[in-house]
């Protein structure tokens, strides 16, 4: 498991080096791209806590994404004050360029897999990624409290 994970890590800074960008950068294009994907636009702060980021911080991804030309910020019509971020199409483009080929060889790879074999696997990925979650609270917590300590 952890080679698996070392080796995504690794491919995310390839990628993001490939997209002229930093991984920080590219985790938020994610989030983004998520979001966009699901036709629910984030404003900063949202992003900001999904990258578990200070504003600030996310300030500074937006302006560098928006410099690249991978996004846009978008004013809220109905509350000036909430300005949403907004995944450009290029972006998309771009972005499939680069995860298409990974994507194509990863479908085949699932398609050697029967459906009861897929169920077990898409339980794993599933419960895994709470774990996970859980996991990174809990040492975020340990670490807030030896901090105060």
């Amino acid at each position: 498991m952890d080679r698996l994970i070392a080796s995504a890590q690794f491919g995310q800074q390839d990628v993001a080096r490939q997209l002229g960008l930093n991984v920080t950068d590219l985790t938020c294009l994610g989030f983004l791209t998520e979001a966009s994907l699901a036709g629910d636009p984030l404003v900063a702060g949202d992003l900001a806590e999904r990258a578990r980021l200070t504003t600030g911080a996310v300030t500074g991804v937006l302006n560098r994404l928006e410099k690249a030309g991978y996004i846009r910020r978008e004013p809220d019509p109905h509350d000036r004050r909430r300005v949403y971020v907004v995944l450009d199409a290029r972006a998309q483009t771009r972005l499939l360029e680069v995860y298409g080929p990974f994507y194509e060889r990863l479908t085949a790879l699932f398609g050697t897999y029967g459906p009861a074999e897929l169920h077990v696997l898409t339980d794993f990925f599933v419960r895994a990624r709470v774990l996970f979650t859980e996991e990174s609270e809990r040492v975020r917590t340990e670490e807030r409290t030896d901090g105060q300590g």
